[in-house]
């Protein structure tokens, strides 16, 4: 992805969060994408899939996470979406692929991402494609309004 594709991007993050009926948790601004992705170093890296005729069809955003057991750097895939007019013509599987061989460059032991449970047409894809469904292990997030209270409650040792 370059500059000139974040309101792209920006616009296929607001349409995944519709699919997932999560709209009122993006808050993520055009320029907010644009200093993750093109900052130095970037938080977040983007790939754009593209039609024949250069139409966007989907992308996927990832960034490097880091195994303690494994000793190397993973890929973590934060988002891929395709478009529904584009579903079923390999852009997915071309992300991911890319992912992948970039994962493989790179020397990572890892290349993760999550799965909404009930994502049957996703989680059928991810088991077609060779990925293991972790079935042990559950996501624990906290958000800034949980964030600030845990950093700001007192030390059990003070």
């Amino acid at each position: 992805a370059t500059p000139a594709d974040v309101p792209t991007i920006h616009q296929f993050i607001t349409d995944l969060a519709a699919f997932e009926k999560l709209s009122h948790d993006v808050h993520a601004t055009e320029s907010d994408l644009h200093d993750a992705l093109f900052a130095d170093p970037p938080a977040a890296e983007a790939l754009l899939a593209l039609t024949t005729d250069d139409t966007p069809a989907g992308f996927a955003l990832y960034f490097h996470n880091y195994s303690t057991f494994a000793g190397k750097r993973g890929l973590y895939l934060e988002d891929l979406y395709v478009a529904p007019e584009f579903r079923n013509q390999g852009f997915g599987l071309a992300l991911l692929t890319r992912i992948a061989q970039i994962a493989e460059e790179r020397n990572c032991a890892r290349f993760e991402w999550t799965v909404l449970d009930w994502n049957e047409n996703a989680i059928q894809f991810y088991q077609n494609i060779g990925s293991n469904i972790l079935p042990d292990w559950r996501i624990c997030r906290m958000t800034k309004k949980e964030i600030a209270s845990l950093a700001n409650s007192p030390s059990p040792n003070s």
